[in-house]
């Protein structure tokens, strides 16, 4: 009969819960880190990246870590295993926030690398590999609506279109890596060589229910769902609200209404996830019609070719459906990412790691969110493990995790690493 999980409060059988409890700490700290007085935003190059990035730095030094950021604004630290310059194990999330984010989403990642680092120092040298920890710059894509910019160039995948990517206030990408002191002609050296690397395991929080549901306090990435992004336009005809008669009309809103509500529609259908998380109605008048509407779309699916087909669907639905308003539909994609399955023998080392939590048979699960794995995945195997969140919400103030699942987190995190270290003898 396997094993079930401890039950949710309990005190973790392995490290103390002062490791968890400075961890969380380190969180507050990192949240206090932000653009907005009234919540967490922390984007790209921005000044609160740079002193994130020099809080990390601090951290990763005190447990002798040699640190470095690299030219695409990621921070690093390395600390050698058994013989200097071994491959490494890298561990890691990010850094950067959605906006009015909360305090876990990818910072717990980071901050519970270092706990592993901090138990696994005063062994390093029996170590088969080296550990280093990363902090990705720009998972999430909120300052120049294209994500996964760090850890696209740690993979070799830098695209020199990115640099004229430009944010609300029309600064491009290669200014604000300028203004950060990077040299975008030096992009190329925050490639890793694949030969360098063992693999990259990521602790993040769920972002869904479903450990919750299950009463788990942990649980396994089997796969991340790639994801699709937008920009799209519904354009009509700008006329006075009052003189225009309905037959008249080409309201861009109200097609862009049945877009939405068809997009909400489709995806239930197909058993994806398609969302619309910004719309912008113009010229904004409480008396004009509107005449252009701009919006976003996010697609994703468990297979990428599930997504695709959602994808044309949607835009063949908000084409007729715009055509018969006498609307015109446009769509321009500004983000592919294809999913990834995650490593099996990375898989079954998070295994064993949950296992010596006290849970023989954790739950499996895909990502539906996007993670910084995805893009490392290009050059070496990856793996994940996921954390409770309370009510599965992220990318909000709500965020909140527990201080016992956290304990079990990091210690199921260091088990997976020893796992790793044991196959690789």
């Amino acid at each position: 009969m396997s094993a079930q999980a401890p039950p949710a409060g309990a005190a973790p059988a392995g490290a103390p819960l002062a490791d968890a409890r400075r961890a969380l700490r380190r969180c507050d700290e990192l949240a206090g880190l932000s653009a907005s007085a009234q919540g967490v935003e922390r984007v790209h190059l921005s000044p609160e990246h740079a002193r994130a990035n020099a809080l990390a730095a601090g951290w990763m030094g005190e447990l002798g870590m040699r640190t470095w950021s690299d030219q695409a604004g990621n921070q690093w630290g390395r600390l050698e295993g058994r013989a200097p310059g071994l491959p490494a194990l890298v561990l890691g999330s990010h850094l950067d926030t959605v906006p009015d984010a909360g305090r876990y989403d990818g910072v717990l990642g980071v901050v519970s690398a270092l706990e592993v680092v901090r138990r696994l120092a005063p062994r390093a040298a029996s170590l088969p590999f080296a550990l280093e920890v990363v902090a990705f710059s720009d998972e999430e894509g909120t300052r120049f609506s294209t994500a996964l910019l760090g850890s696209s160039a740690v993979a070799g995948a830098w695209r020199e279109e990115w640099w004229e990517r430009t944010d609300r206030d029309g600064v491009s990408v290669r200014e604000a890596a300028e203004r950060f002191g990077l040299d975008p002609s030096r992009v190329h050296e925050a490639a890793r060589r694949p030969e360098d690397l063992v693999g990259y395991l990521e602790l993040h929080i769920e972002q869904g229910p479903l450990l919750e549901a299950a009463d788990r306090p942990l649980g396994v990435v089997t796969s991340i769902a790639g994801a699709r992004r937008f920009t799209a336009r519904v354009l009509g005809e700008a006329r006075h609200a009052g003189g225009t008669p309905y037959p008249r009309r080409r309201d861009a809103l109200v097609g862009a209404a049945e877009v939405v509500l068809a997009v909400e529609r489709l995806a239930v259908e197909a058993d994806g996830i398609a969302t619309v998380g910004r719309l912008q109605a113009h010229p904004g008048g409480v008396n004009v019609v509107p005449g252009l509407v701009e919006l976003s779309l996010d697609v994703r699916a468990e297979h990428d070719e599930d997504r695709d087909a959602l994808v044309e669907r949607i835009s063949e639905h908000a084409q007729r459906s715009c055509a018969a308003r006498r609307l015109t539909f446009e769509l321009t994609e500004t983000h592919t990412a294809a999913g990834v399955r995650c490593d099996e023998e990375l898989q079954a080392s998070v295994v064993a790691g949950i296992a010596a939590t006290g849970d023989g048979a954790p739950l499996r699960t895909w990502s539906r969110a996007g993670h910084d794995a995805m893009a490392v995945a290009a050059i070496t195997p990856v793996a994940m493990l996921f954390v409770r969140c309370a009510d599965g919400i992220s990318h909000a103030p709500q965020e909140s995790v527990t201080l016992e699942d956290v304990a079990h987190g990091i210690d199921a995190f260091e088990a997976a690493v020893l796992d790793v270290a044991r196959r690789r003898g």
